[in-house]
């Protein structure tokens, strides 16, 4: 699991009409190769909560609004192994998450405005045999408490 801060261009005239930022290069070294690129929108309150996948990495960017990410680490041969890491992204709060295989992701939207989520993945969506395990948002074996979250 890896967060990488992004900061947009610091010139003061771009910054009083708006930014530009990078968000992902080819010459980057986040993903292993390129699958596909989505985009998603959640509301306020809303909780996506949990997935994993076998095959595929993951890389979240979230462009507006705010969410609250949680990771859990299911990888037995991993070091953080049943280890909770808790990240929040989103407007002023640039990010890029790493998401690697083995590690249940979800989220909650905690801004009034939705989120507005891109994620690249390494595999592309295959619809007659999806690489996406389901795992209960309030799942004891996780043990993560959503509404602590404001």
């Amino acid at each position: 699991m890896a967060v990488h801060q992004d900061i947009p261009d610091a010139d003061e005239n771009v910054a009083k009409s708006g930014f530009l930022m990078e968000v992902l290069r080819d010459d980057d070294d986040l993903l292993r190769k390129f699958g596909q690129s989505t985009f998603t929108v959640a509301y306020k309150d809303t909780i996506k909560a949990f997935h994993w996948h076998k095959k595929q990495d993951d890389l979240w960017f979230v462009a507006s609004g705010k969410a609250y990410i949680v990771l859990h680490d299911l990888r037995q041969e991993s070091s953080t192994c049943g280890t909770t890491e808790t990240v929040t992204a989103g407007e002023g709060d640039y990010k890029l998450i790493v998401i690697p295989v083995g590690v249940a992701h979800g989220y909650k939207v905690v801004s009034e405005e939705p989120v507005l989520l891109f994620y690249h993945t390494t595999e592309s969506y295959d619809q007659d045999n999806p690489d996406e395990e389901r795992i209960p948002y309030n799942d004891p074996a996780i043990g993560f408490d959503w509404g602590s979250i404001a």
